[in-house]
């Protein structure tokens, strides 16, 4: 069986109204990635997930759809034509595993991997974390998640309580119950990220040590405190995100450029020592100690 593949640039914040008439038309799947030239969303509004400021859609659609259809609705919905409209016919393949080709098995140091489903570890004696890739920020091939990962494999919170501020995906939470940690508790404010943090631990089996929450479950007290979001909230967030934490306690602070590390930290001065941290391709992470109260 042959498939078409419809593809057209848009800006992002029109995705929704995009997809919301390629399903209409029954398109079988619609996937979005970066446009060229496009832009990062380096600090989106609140509830909004884009990461960058257009982008580059594909509608996969059975080989008989009519093609001029969808460009009529996708016209009609959007009130423009869609730009840069390419039209292609796809051999048959198992469509739900073809990113497999374009994901490998990611190694953070110390024995911790990133292993996506249906893929043999490399290294089976290892931590190897199960994770299907979707967004770049939720899987570890983003520098923050990265980095994050790099300081837990290095760093293992064996028996700590953890906080994963801004959990996404779950990713570092799992890493950090998977290192040894005796509770995590995971806080996003967006209702799927809950959903895939919860998915994530079952698939792992760390599901009954973890708590997922939104911004307003009460914090317990604790040994490290995780936040991998975006240089304003974490500002924002300092009084909240210092709070719960232990003396001795650590912060892991990413998500932020080089050019914003000095002024997050000040956020963070009235509490927390901050050591050397780390950077990659211009991101940095910042580790802190919690000072004696």
């Amino acid at each position: 069986m042959a498939w078409r593949q419809v593809a057209f640039d848009l800006p992002a914040a029109r995705m929704g109204l995009a997809e919301a008439a390629l399903e209409a038309m029954g398109a079988i799947a619609v996937t979005a990635a970066e446009s060229e030239g496009a832009e990062p969303v380096l600090e989106p509004a609140v509830g909004e997930t884009r990461l960058w400021d257009a982008v580059r859609v594909q509608a996969l659609f059975e080989a008989d759809a009519d093609s001029q259809a969808v460009h009529a609705a996708l016209s009609e919905a959007l009130g423009a034509k869609p730009t840069g409209w390419d039209e292609t016919t796809l051999a048959d393949a198992a469509w739900e595993r073809a990113w497999l080709a374009d994901f490998a098995p990611l190694d953070f140091g110390h024995g911790l991997w990133v292993v996506p489903t249906g893929m043999e570890p490399p290294v089976p004696e290892a931590t190897n974390l199960r994770l299907d890739p979707g967004l770049a920020f939720g899987t570890g091939t983003h520098p923050t998640t990265a980095l994050c990962l790099e300081h837990l494999a290095a760093c293992p919170p064996v028996d700590e309580t953890v906080i994963d501020y801004g959990c996404g995906s779950g990713l570092l939470a799992i890493a950090a119950l998977r290192l040894g940690a005796r509770q995590v508790i995971a806080i996003d404010n967006d209702p799927q990220a809950l959903v895939a943090t919860r998915e994530n631990a079952r698939r792992n089996g760390v599901a009954d040590p973890l708590t997922v929450g939104g911004v307003d479950t009460a914090l317990p007290a604790a040994d490290r405190v995780l936040a991998n979001i975006l240089a304003g909230v974490l500002i924002e967030q300092a009084p909240t995100l210092i709070k719960p934490m232990r003396p001795g306690g650590r912060l892991v602070l990413a998500g932020l450029l080089e050019g914003q590390a000095a002024e997050v930290a000040s956020a963070y001065a009235q509490a927390i020592d901050f050591g050397p941290g780390a950077a990659r391709d211009g991101w940095v992470r910042l580790d802190g100690t919690r000072r004696a109260l």
